[in-house]
């Protein structure tokens, strides 16, 4: 899966139009293989990034969990770790 993509589901608070709609072109972009659309793409493109946001909108307002929420700076501070243990330290420029 593209590393771009956050996972969406069960924070606080839930996930925004905006959060679900950048998943949405990151996934687009993937399957597409590309960035940006030619103009002769660009319909087709913008069409599948608008059907994803709204799949994806449907997927997490109809998921149920009995989890409790998970906080954003938490998950963040969990990924710098995973990375900096993958990666090594991040050396300032």
């Amino acid at each position: 899966m593209c590393r771009n993509i956050k996972t969406l589901f069960n924070f606080d608070p839930p996930a925004t139009h905006e959060e679900i709609r950048a998943a949405s072109l990151q996934f687009v972009r993937k399957l597409a293989g590309f960035n940006a659309p030619s103009k002769a793409n660009e319909a087709a493109f913008n069409a599948a990034i608008e059907e994803v946001f709204e799949a994806g909108h449907r997927l997490l307002h109809s998921l149920e969990t009995h989890a409790p929420p998970r906080d954003r700076e938490t998950e963040a501070q969990k990924a710098k770790a995973r990375a900096a243990q993958r990666f090594g330290p991040r050396v300032p420029a």
